[in-house]
């Protein structure tokens, strides 16, 4: 399959401390590939490298065989990359379908000047209702994100992401604080992103038993190193993965 997403040995440092030490892999159009480690692995430092938060040290990345090396992250948004926030920190003065509007505007503010005279946003709001439905809180869609839970609020992110018409949907812990039944809806909803639409998604997640439920494929770091990659059974047996991420004794994890 083709790379859509491609890492080449990306280094990120801190004051002189490597929080990525140069870090590749590849992924390919259609994958849904989980991106796991223990806390201050590095993950979310990978992803902020990929969209373009954080300047590396040394590498590159590239998104469809185009460098994004040097580009800001609302170049890489305009070209496929879309991203769903760990922490959800919607617009608190629109309703849910207007945060999902904006999102769905993209397009128009390439072109400011003509966007001051478009002012029929019919298109814009046809597509933030159809997101809402595809993730599951179409009923929320008037509703202020201040009095919505937790769980509502995190597909809505998902929603706001799908809203920039991704290609690579990068999604930083989304299960984090729901419910194990929440948690559990909401990555059926990622999985049947990836697997009815075609979405290409890298999801970073403690959930480890969601991630190995919804992902074929695991990249594990540990220490800013890439120390595992492959399906998710061979990655979770591997020794140093097991010590690294589960924390087992050495001794045992070799056995």
């Amino acid at each position: 399959m083709t790379a859509l997403l491609e890492v080449r040995e990306v280094s990120v440092q801190f004051d002189g401390v490597r929080a990525l030490d140069t870090v590749s892999f590849a992924v390919a159009e259609g994958e849904l590939v989980g991106l796991i480690g223990p806390n201050g692995a590095g993950k979310t430092t990978c992803l902020r490298a990929i969209t373009g938060a954080l300047r590396p040290a040394s590498g590159r990345v590239l998104l469809d065989g185009r460098d994004l090396t040097g580009l800001p992250p609302h170049a890489r948004v305009r070209l496929g990359l879309g991203l769903s926030q760990q922490l959800v920190r919607p617009f608190r003065s629109m309703t849910v379908a207007e945060n999902v509007m904006l999102a769905a505007g993209l397009a128009r503010t390439a072109r400011p000047l003509r966007a001051l005279v478009q002012n029929d946003r019919g298109c814009e709001r046809a597509r933030a209702l159809e997101l809402l439905r595809r993730v599951g809180i179409e009923d929320a869609a008037a509703a202020r994100p201040a009095t919505l839970p937790l769980g509502v609020l995190k597909r809505l992110e998902v929603a706001r992401a799908l809203a920039l018409a991704p290609r690579l949907l990068l999604l930083d812990e989304p299960l984090a604080g729901l419910n194990s039944a929440e948690a559990r809806a909401l990555a059926d909803t990622i999985a049947a992103l990836n697997a009815d639409d075609g979405l290409t998604v890298v999801l970073i997640e403690h959930n480890l038993a969601e991630v190995l439920r919804s992902c074929r494929r695991l990249v594990v770091l540990d220490n800013g190193v890439r120390i595992a990659e492959g399906a998710p059974q061979a990655v979770m047996a591997d020794p140093a993965v097991r010590v690294a991420y589960l924390g087992e004794d050495p001794d045992h994890a070799a056995a």
